[in-house]
């Protein structure tokens, strides 16, 4: 997978009053963030389908997210 890239998730990590991040920290927040990201847009695509639409839209996404 590994789509997104390690930079972002340094700057919320920093953010977060992190003074220093092993890249091993960085490939594990990544990994995570991304299988969260899967599972919701799947739980999304699901619910768009229920409701007989093709297009996922914001309330569906919301509504996974609950």
């Amino acid at each position: 997978m590994a789509q997104i890239p390690l930079a972002p998730f340094e700057r919320i990590l920093k953010n977060a009053g992190a003074e220093r991040i092993s890249e091993d920290a960085l490939k594990a927040m990544r990994e995570a963030v991304e299988d969260y990201a899967e599972a919701l847009a799947e739980a999304s695509v699901a619910l768009a389908k229920h409701a007989k639409r093709k297009t996922v839209k914001q309330e569906d996404i919301k509504l996974a997210a609950k």
